[in-house]
């Protein structure tokens, strides 16, 4: 792909607009189209070098020549925990964490803590596809109930919630902050899914893997679940990685903070049943990541806010037809192409080189995906092809020139 142009390495904080040839490493992003002249810009890992940091870690971890079965060490747990309180404001004990290999599998574990078979998770759509099948793995029903808009804002529709929920009811699904529609969900609008949960009994399992994503902190600040108060915290899960942030997702490591003993013990019970041992390599990295990240973590949501901008101003200029709410927070936009007439979008775009995540996974047909954690000649170049495709559906469709 000649629009990559030279690589080259940094040896201090990187810089982000330096491009990283993937291709060949076993990338599951890149790997999709091998062979086809096709732009991935699809599923949610960032295409930058991470922190330095964290590559030292690893270096020294490699050094020792044993890989064998890793449990938790102190190092890890105590990172976190400074990690809640000076980035949060909130105290935890390294004995609330549950280690896991991956955040997907802590969404079934959840529901198998609560509840049995046949009794019903909540959660709300558009949303990231795990969220719509994880019920299943421990045999509960799953209710969805589309988010809505208020005051030009995505929010939660309480009296949809309301009418959806039924006596099997037990767990709440959230997304925090949302993806795919960048929400970064407010401290008013988590207290009423606390009241909705404690009314109802209902736990609540929030996923905070983009919680320090944040593109604009300043107005739109993240308030964990952890901070909540009443009886929601009796049956509460909070999940938590770097690997979004300082993207490791490969080393497949998170964990899930639960401030209750009981709903611990029920949550360790169900990781037993679904899932095996954590990654050293994934420890090393986390500890790096909360103790030395910080800088490089500002650096790179400075870059991703331009990185947003500039396809606001390109949609704004060029797409006007193309609708995106407001990005918060995470790297991954959320387009409504619903107006091009598309029968499948995803398989459109891809005849024009881009490769996109399908909104119908999402719950949302008509809608796509486009992941910008990437420099931004790489975002200038998706944008350059997800336009020559919208200007393909207006004469195809014959639809107004814009």
């Amino acid at each position: 792909m000649g629009w990559m142009g030279d690589m080259t390495e940094s040896e201090t904080l990187p810089d982000f607009d330096t491009v990283v040839d993937r291709r060949g490493t076993g990338s599951l992003k890149w790997d999709r189209y091998e062979g086809r002249e096709v732009l991935p810009m699809w599923v949610a890992d960032m295409d930058f070098a991470v922190c330095p940091a964290i590559t030292q870690a690893l270096l020294a971890r490699v050094a020792h020549p044993v890989f064998g079965y890793t449990r938790a060490y102190p190092g890890p747990g105590e990172a976190v925990t400074a990690y809640l309180k000076r980035m949060h404001g909130v105290e935890a004990d390294p004995s609330w964490i549950v280690w896991m290999p991956g955040m997907v599998p802590g969404l079934a574990m959840a529901a198998a803590a609560v509840g049995g078979p046949g009794d019903e998770v909540m959660t709300f759509t558009p949303v990231y596809p795990p969220f719509l099948s994880a019920h299943a793995d421990s045999g509960h029903a799953l209710v969805t109930v589309p988010l809505t808009e208020s005051g030009g804002r995505i929010t939660f529709d309480f009296a949809a919630m309301e009418a959806a929920l039924t006596p099997r009811t037990k767990l709440v699904l959230l997304c925090s902050p949302h993806n795919p529609v960048g929400r970064v969900w407010t401290r008013q609008e988590l207290e009423a899914l606390a009241v909705f949960c404690g009314k109802h009994g209902l736990a609540l399992c929030s996923d905070e893997i983009h919680c320090d994503l944040l593109l604009e902190p300043e107005r739109s600040p993240f308030t964990t679940a952890l901070a909540l108060e009443g009886k929601v915290r009796e049956q509460l899960v909070v999940m938590m990685a770097a690997s979004k942030t300082y993207n490791v997702p490969g080393l497949g490591l998170s964990f899930a903070i639960i401030p209750d003993a009981g709903m611990r013990r029920r949550f360790q019970a169900a990781k037993n049943c679904f899932v095996a041992e954590t990654s050293p390599l994934g420890f090393a990295a986390t500890e790096a990541a909360y103790r030395e990240g910080e800088a490089w973590r500002e650096a790179l949501c400075v870059y991703l806010r331009g990185n947003r901008d500039l396809i606001v101003a390109h949609l704004a200029e060029h797409a006007p037809e193309v609708k995106m709410p407001h990005m918060e927070a995470t790297y991954l936009a959320w387009f409504d192409v619903r107006a091009l007439g598309l029968q499948n979008p995803v398989a459109h775009f891809e005849q024009y080189g881009l490769g996109l995540s399908n909104g119908a996974d999402f719950g949302a047909p008509g809608f796509v995906r486009l992941n910008f954690g990437c420099p931004r000649r790489v975002l200038q170049e998706g944008l350059r092809r997800f336009q020559a495709g919208v200007e393909a559906a207006r004469l195809l469709f014959a639809l107004p020139h814009r």
